[in-house]
């Protein structure tokens, strides 16, 4: 209304001193920049806490939970004048699988199948690798479909089927599904050996398997290996397989499954996820 109306004629109407005026806006002023300052230091703390990898929606999303009501292009803002920003992806694209074998092969049954309803109904795995100064460092992985949770793992040297099958002895000692949960993996040679099948059937495990060559069957893997690279991979140049073994390890523990927000998972963590929806 002042770009409108003079300032004194404005204070003459409402009866108020012009030396109150600009004292009232510049405690205006005071205070939102105040909050701004605030919300910057906030901001800050919770992207150092998620180790770099926060954008504004994750951001945003704890903001709301500690019960600060605040939008996205807000917190977008804020974090651009901090020069701070979530992790920038790439092309993502590996392949593992040796799927020229004589083994049998599994039916996919997610194909038909709905989304998981609970925890332990479909389980998905797959195998990547990460490059060190030693050498390859392959990592096999067991992912709760329903929750987004990485409940086995197993890193090695090479790719024989010992190192996926120690990834699912882990998930099997740790969680003690029940008869007929499904596992899906790729038609891979290790997937389809006698010993993993055998595995499997003993614990009472549904075999199922992608189409030849079609990585889109096992998206939610693929998703969490993308993640892992993006997020900690391709920001370090590990020296050793030990050294690349201790950050993976860290990574999945401390931060992926207890803190980590999954969109899909309504911002919440996997660990928090299922103890919140079973």
């Amino acid at each position: 209304m002042s770009d409108d109306y003079p300032v004194k004629s404005l204070c003459d109407v409402l009866l108020v001193s012009r030396r109150g005026y600009y004292q009232w806006r510049a405690a205006l002023n005071s205070d939102s920049s105040r909050q701004e300052t605030q919300m910057q230091a906030s901001i800050a703390q919770i992207h150092r806490a998620s180790r770099g990898t926060y954008g504004s929606p994750r951001v945003t999303a704890v903001l709301r939970k500690q019960s600060d009501s605040i939008g996205r292009h807000r917190v977008a803002r804020l974090m651009r004048e901090a020069g701070l920003q979530g992790r920038q992806r790439r092309r993502y694209r590996v392949r593992t699988t040796d799927s020229n074998h004589d083994q049998p092969v599994a039916p996919n049954r997610l194909k038909v199948a709905d989304r998981p309803t609970r925890i332990d109904e479909v389980w998905v795995s797959d195998i990547t690798y990460v490059s060190t100064q030693e050498g390859w460092l392959y990592l096999a992985g067991v992912l709760d479909l329903y929750s987004r949770r990485l409940i086995g793992w197993a890193m090695g040297s090479g790719l024989e089927t010992a190192l996926p099958l120690a990834a699912l002895l882990m998930a099997l000692r740790h969680r003690r599904p029940p008869v007929g949960v499904v596992h899906h993996s790729d038609r891979g040679c290790q997937y389809a050996s006698s010993a993993y099948r055998s595995t499997l059937k003993a614990n009472g495990c549904v075999a199922s398997m992608s189409r030849r060559g079609n990585c889109y069957d096992n998206a939610a893997m693929e998703a969490f290996w993308s993640t892992l690279k993006h997020e900690l991979v391709y920001c370090r140049d590990f020296r050793t397989r030990a050294e690349a073994t201790t950050a993976i390890f860290d990574y999945i523990e401390s931060f992926y499954n207890q803190v980590r927000l999954h969109s899909a998972l309504g911002y919440q963590s996997p660990l928090d996820y299922e103890a919140n929806t079973n």
